[in-house]
């Protein structure tokens, strides 16, 4: 499957779930135009968190999509913008005032980004979103706006405090990813009353949250990665690195959604995939969930040998394209496909 390194013990159920996403990996085609490959934001990042964003949206970028966008309030943005000129920085997100002030309506505020949404594949909204009302607010209505465009959605972090108040605001979706730790997963759990303790099974507690909330897709982050929609789960097994700083599941976020946007590339039909049967559009919400996290743990793995107890979410930015490489190869060469 990879003409690069790949990772120690490999297990086989992994190294054949990774055979069927190298088929939604596009090729570099001369046919291609700027664009194509996905066009990713990132909704978050506040006056008190600007890394988060940077993160999730850099390890978009440096995945291979083509456009990677942060939007984000105005004190963040100017933060934001000298973390890297190579991100399309937004500051269209509004905070509280926390005063006697009247705030914007977040109606208003979300309209601005809601009008952006035509021009994008796949929203990541939390990273460094905060617990702010108005932010809370304003991105709600966001998601539901892209839900209506049938837009995949990822969320992590306090987005998550979205589903915990009210589930409806992405149950039934079957385009939403959702990233939580055990803490936000027992949280979730609590919300929505599911009593997980008498699962047997060690992915029983991811199908059933899967399930209660209408087959959207969870990745239960741990010791092992347990990906669910509910019907089908896959489990990511692959080593990661013995550190656990902040911010590596930014970099989780930020990968799955290039996957996410190589995947409508894939269904799009933008390239020939030899193949036979053609991936289907359920299985391929899985399967960028999977490989956002193999990688993702592939990049802790590749950060810890070099930098140990140092290790900092930006060493796991550094060694994404090692991470693709010692997956997938030189997918860009690969005239099979074509």
């Amino acid at each position: 499957m990879s003409t690069g390194t790949e990772a120690p013990n490999m297990s086989a159920s992994t190294r054949n779930v990774l055979g069927k996403v190298r088929r939604m990996v596009p090729p570099l085609l001369d046919t291609f135009h700027k664009g194509q490959l996905g066009r990713v934001a990132v909704i978050g990042g506040s006056e008190d968190y600007t890394g988060a964003p940077y993160f999730s949206a850099m390890a978009s970028a440096r995945l291979g999509c083509d456009m990677s966008h942060v939007i984000c309030t105005p004190a963040a943005a100017a933060v934001v913008k000298t973390y890297s000129p190579n991100l399309m920085v937004h500051p269209l997100m509004r905070q509280s005032s926390g005063k006697d002030e009247t705030d914007p309506d977040p109606d208003q505020v979300a309209q601005r980004i809601n009008e952006m949404l035509g021009r994008l594949h796949v929203l990541v909204v939390g990273p460094g979103l905060g617990r702010d009302p108005l932010m809370q607010a304003t991105v709600a209505r966001v998601i539901k706006a892209a839900r209506e465009a049938n837009m995949p959605v990822v969320m992590d972090a306090d987005a998550l405090q979205l589903v915990q108040k009210d589930p409806a605001v992405i149950r039934g979706y079957k385009y939403a990813v959702l990233t939580p730790n055990v803490v936000e997963f027992k949280r979730l759990c609590d919300a929505l009353k599911i009593d997980v303790g008498d699962q047997t099974s060690e992915t029983g507690k991811v199908e059933k949250l899967a399930q209660e909330l209408g087959g959207v897709t969870i990745i239960q982050k741990g010791a092992k990665d347990l990906i669910s929609n509910g019907h089908v789960t896959l489990v990511s097994d692959l080593e990661g690195g013995k550190k656990r700083s902040a911010g590596q599941g930014d970099t989780l976020t930020g990968a799955i959604a290039t996957f996410l946007g190589w995947r409508k590339a894939y269904h799009d039909g933008l390239w020939k995939d030899h193949e036979k049967p053609a991936l289907e559009e359920d299985e391929t919400m899985g399967l960028a969930a999977f490989a956002g996290s193999a990688i993702t743990r592939e990049c802790s793995r590749l950060a810890f040998a070099k930098k140990g107890r140092s290790l900092q979410a930006s060493d796991l930015t550094d060694e994404v394209h090692s991470a693709f490489l010692g997956f997938f190869g030189e997918v860009d060469g690969d005239t099979a496909r074509l």
